[in-house]
């Protein structure tokens, strides 16, 4: 059984920084690969950033160039920077298998984190 646990989440003033880490236990590293997804209420779960194995990123269009997605072993990290309000959410650590993870589909996410709010305010 593989668990995400997500740390990191927070308030912070527009055109700050907030970095997210999720660290990954039960899990084999064999296959699947991490990233985020992010969603406010009332509106479909969104992906934010995609890492695969061998270092390969992508990178929604709202927020490239801002983030940037790492991972070492079984801890992947999200450093957001140039916070806008609009990247208020719930942001989720996620694990699936790599052959269409850089698509950021929902629907091929195989785990879910529990989730850690980000507020940024004007």
């Amino acid at each position: 059984q593989v668990q995400l646990v997500e740390s990191g989440g927070g308030s912070v003033q527009a055109a700050g920084s907030l970095r997210l880490s999720c660290a990954a236990s039960g899990y084999t590293g064999r296959g699947y690969c991490m990233g985020w997804f992010r969603q406010v209420p009332g509106k479909e779960r969104e992906g934010v950033a995609a890492i695969l194995r061998d270092g390969t990123t992508r990178y929604a269009d709202s927020v490239e160039g801002r983030f940037t997605i790492s991972q070492a072993n079984a801890k992947n990290t999200l450093q957001m920077n140039s916070l806008k309000p609009e990247d208020t959410a719930m942001y989720y650590c996620a694990a699936g298998r790599c052959q269409w993870w850089l698509l950021l589909a929902p629907s091929e996410v195989n785990y879910w984190g529990q989730g850690t709010q980000v507020t940024v305010s004007s």
